[in-house]
């Protein structure tokens, strides 16, 4: 299956594409109205407590970690401006070598090399 995907895809890094567009997404939703449901949920903080031991990550757990990686600071900041945004994904698109930064694992059951 893995080898049908990567001969449809050409080799296409499918994980460093959704990092990319997961990226994309947050800056988009950043730059909503305070009022829209997709910000007020990307910002909101449900009530009550989590529940003990280990945390399920969220999603914006991810991203947090993905731009960690890439060495971003003030990505918040960043992401609010359309301009200065489009340059950061333009960059980690077309130059690829803060996607090379990623921690690469080896998949155990399919002798792969995966990129989170």
């Amino acid at each position: 299956m893995n080898q049908e995907l990567k001969e449809l895809y050409r080799n296409l890094d499918l994980v460093a594409g959704i990092r990319r567009k997961r990226m994309e997404w947050v800056g988009h939703v950043l730059r909503m109205e305070q009022e829209r449901c997709a910000r007020k949920i990307l910002e909101g903080k449900p009530e009550g407590r989590r529940k003990g031991g280990r945390q399920k990550l969220r999603w914006l757990d991810k991203v947090e970690e993905d731009l960690r990686q890439l060495k971003m600071k003030r990505w918040r900041q960043k992401a609010s401006n359309r301009e200065e945004w489009a340059v950061v994904m333009k960059e980690a698109k077309v130059l690829r070598g803060p996607y090379s930064q990623w921690k690469k694992y080896e998949c155990c059951t399919t002798k792969s090399t995966l990129f989170f």
